[in-house]
């Protein structure tokens, strides 16, 4: 990782949520939440926001990276939401680099649609070898192979 670069790292993006993206609906697939998706207020579900926001901070460190060594995963994530966000509302969604080590990189990002700020807080990248998160991925592929395999007998 490109350490010196990465920590210059600040972004400013706009994006209108899609109808599509409402708690009632990402709740309304899940098992759990089927018997009560349909009580939820019509907001962006939190979940989607999180997406949104891991794939701007993502997409910031890509140039970054040596992508035949390194991949990024997300190690954690915190924030505070503070408002409904509506479909149809212009999001903008302003983050940073707050912290850089050896292995990851910290951003603090803040979303406002066009009233207030709707929600903010940190999420923390690290960047790991390549080669062993996929690794770990092919055994886990296996593993559900051969739990599938069985399944049936």
């Amino acid at each position: 990782m490109k350490h010196c670069a990465v920590s210059q790292i600040l972004f400013s993006e706009t994006y209108t949520v899609p109808a599509e993206q409402p708690a009632q609906r990402m709740f309304g697939v899940l098992p759990h939440g089927k018997s009560y998706a349909d009580r939820l207020v019509n907001a962006m579900a939190n979940g989607y926001l999180f997406a949104v926001v891991e794939s701007i901070c993502a997409r910031e460190m890509q140039a970054h990276l040596d992508h035949n060594e390194e991949t990024i995963v997300v190690s954690s994530m915190q924030s505070q939401h503070r408002a409904p966000i509506l479909p149809g509302a212009l999001v903008t969604i302003d983050g940073w680099v707050t912290g850089i080590g050896d292995h990851e990189a910290s951003f603090w990002v803040r979303a406002s649609d066009e009233q207030e700020i709707v929600c903010e807080g940190e999420i923390r990248f690290a960047i790991v070898k390549r080669a062993q998160m996929e690794q770990k991925i092919q055994r886990k592929c296996e593993a559900i192979g051969r739990r599938q395999l069985f399944a049936g007998a």
